[in-house]
């Protein structure tokens, strides 16, 4: 969305993420848009792919099944009738029909294929339609320090790191790592799209001192310090990619810095769906050689 009027359905979808638990009828979103209801409704469809209803549905249904997934201390109630559906069967029954198992079912043991697939539709929509365009002043050069970190390491198929990120969270929660005290990091060993899906890796972390012996696989580790690019990307994961690919494409060759050694990583400063989507916020460190 480049042109002023398509700037009105990014505020649209900026409105819907913050509002998931409010009035997001069609008069309502009209408004923000400017549009009268009729015209709003046919310029959303042509823009999205879709009906605003229809959004609208999504959006609530993916905060509710993101609870579900990683946040067992909502319960599968709570999430339902936040997601605007009247009763716990009624979400069970769209649970269902989109992920192929009940809420219930899914929350003891998820089927991570038909997760990976799930969400589409509105990732096509962010992806097109809320993309950030970045400066190269938007990049700032850090020293980073070493920081020691517990780690996880996925080793699989991409679409089963929600699985990894599962077994991660109960052992923060076990050891007492919340993350408003103790920050979270990814570090991507590899590239999703160019790596074979069985030697795929990408490490789990969180800042931590000492790592005592347990069976979940979690091990100390450090995050080695040195110069960075750090690049602060918010909004949806969806969008994730295209912040990455800036700093390798356009800012290295503008800059004419190198990276370094160590693979690229992430901190995660405010989680979906503790946040709304949009306001998510990762900052993108990308080592550098030294100079």
């Amino acid at each position: 969305m480049n042109d002023p009027a398509n700037e009105r359905f990014r505020r649209v979808l900026d409105h819907v993420d913050s509002h998931l638990d409010g009035d997001l009828s069609l008069d309502v979103l009209a408004r923000i848009a400017a549009y009268s209801p009729h015209h709003f409704h046919r310029r959303f469809s042509a823009l999205t792919g879709m009906p605003v209803h229809r959004y609208v549905q999504l959006s609530r249904f993916k905060r509710a099944a993101w609870q579900a997934a990683f946040r067992p201390e909502v319960s599968l109630t709570d999430a339902a009738l936040d997601a605007g559906y009247e009763s716990p069967e009624a979400f069970s029954r769209a649970f269902r029909l989109r992920l192929g198992q009940s809420p219930a079912a899914f929350r003891e043991a998820p089927d991570w294929r038909v997760w990976a697939t799930a969400w589409r539709e509105l990732d096509e929509v962010r992806r097109f339609h809320m993309l950030t365009r970045f400066r190269l002043d938007d990049v700032r050069i850090v020293d980073f320090p070493d920081t020691p970190v517990a780690c996880l390491s996925h080793v699989g198929p991409p679409e089963r790191v929600g699985e990894s990120i599962r077994r991660f969270i109960a052992w923060r929660r076990a050891n007492h790592l919340p993350p408003v005290r103790h920050a979270t990091w990814n570090v991507l060993h590899d590239d999703p799209e160019t790596t074979p899906p069985e030697r795929y890796r990408l490490d789990l972390c969180v800042s931590c001192e000492s790592v005592a012996p347990n069976d979940a696989g979690v091990t100390a580790a450090c995050l080695p310090g040195g110069r960075c690019a750090m690049l602060r990307h918010e909004g949806s994961d969806a969008l994730l990619g295209d912040a990455i690919r800036f700093l390798y494409g356009e800012w290295l060759t503008e800059s004419g810095e190198e990276p370094g050694d160590a693979p690229l990583f992430l901190r995660r400063v405010a989680f979906f769906p503790d946040v709304p989507e949009h306001e998510a916020v990762v900052d993108i460190y990308l080592p550098l050689k030294s100079h």
